[in-house]
């Protein structure tokens, strides 16, 4: 497993041009067979902090789903995506 997930790279095209090559530190491979189940393990620890909002994760995405009673919540919960992310890399 531990050969499956490493030495992955990533560049970007955009109008012709293509970015650098960099190393993935983490990461789900799209299309693998074991994506989707990397990903559950890989996405477990991540959780709305506000009752009533909801993480919907599936395959290799999440939906942030947010009550219309818990709009001022937004910033908290997008805050808390982002440092979840952060800590994963």
């Amino acid at each position: 497993m531990v050969d499956f997930f490493g030495g992955h790279s990533h560049c970007t095209k955009f109008s012709g041009l293509i970015s650098a090559f960099l190393l993935i530190t983490a990461s789900v491979i799209q299309g693998s067979a074991i994506g989707p189940a990397s990903f559950v393990v890989n996405a477990a620890d991540l959780t709305p902090v506000t009752a009533g909002n909801l993480l919907a994760k599936y395959a290799d995405d999440t939906y942030f789903i947010m009550l219309a009673i818990n709009a001022d919540s937004r910033t908290l919960e997008l805050d808390n995506i982002e440092e979840w992310a952060r800590l994963i890399i």
